[in-house]
């Protein structure tokens, strides 16, 4: 092979290579990725305020509620969590650990996943998760437990969170509906520190509870502001007409 025609292929594979790079760094320049400051998968839910103004959004009576709850549209609000999480039974863990039979399960527990220090922290705290640390946690995870992997927005609505509770009670949970409690039904609070309608009046100083206070003296057959005449005293003296 002559000089020539060994500097000619030279040429060519350093032109190409030139080329190669020349057009990498047009396109980084042209098309740079935005990289989500932290990475997760978030559902953005609008909050709706309900009439009459806020409510105060409190874990309900769950032996009431649960016996009520719609698992089907609990199954259907599972959707927003497919992408994190399986739920069967020896499902694979994904973003999430697998969900099947979570309500009872001591958090930070399920096997096979590295979870943050912060869940494994409240996991230590708490035996299980009941009913009311997942309608709390579902609300808004990083305001729950601050420093969770989970950065999903939440769901905000209670009614939502309950037939999604029902709906993971029913993929192997282990914890028993409670009984009722009407303590904890909505309002049960406010209505029992209401005083009872029909309660009658503080009594006035110095007269007995439960007397009726006397009604004020008749003045017919008299002067106004003069009092009857008891029994058996005289009458009273007419009085002088008044001089012209």
């Amino acid at each position: 092979m002559s000089d020539l025609t060994f500097n000619k292929i030279a040429g060519a594979v350093l032109a190409t290579g030139l080329a190669i790079v020349g057009l990498r760094e047009l396109s980084a320049g042209v098309f740079t990725p935005e990289h989500p400051s932290k990475p997760g998968y978030a559902v953005e839910v609008v909050e709706e305020a309900g009439e009459g103004g806020a409510v105060a959004d409190t874990p309900p009576d769950w032996g009431t509620v649960l016996a009520t709850a719609d698992v089907k549209a609990g199954e259907a609000s599972f959707a927003k969590c497919k992408s994190c999480h399986s739920i069967q039974q020896g499902g694979p863990n994904g973003t999430g650990p697998d969900l099947w039979g979570v309500v009872g399960r001591k958090p930070g527990t399920h096997g096979g996943f590295a979870y943050s220090p912060a869940m494994t922290e409240f996991g230590g705290k708490q035996a299980a998760w009941d009913d009311d640390h997942l309608y709390e946690f579902i609300k808004s995870p990083q305001k729950y437990i601050a420093g969770t992997k989970m950065t999903f927005v939440g769901i905000k609505k209670p009614e939502e969170r309950i037939n999604l509770i029902a709906y993971l009670r029913a993929q192997g949970g282990t914890l028993a509906v409670p009984a009722p409690d009407p303590s904890r039904a909505p309002g049960a609070v406010a209505a029992a520190a209401a005083p009872a309608a029909g309660a009658a009046a503080p009594a006035a100083e110095g007269q007995p509870t439960g007397v009726a206070a006397a009604p004020p003296a008749s003045t017919s057959g008299g002067p106004a502001g003069q009092a009857p005449a008891q029994p058996g005293a005289p009458a009273a003296a007419p009085a002088a007409p008044a001089k012209k």
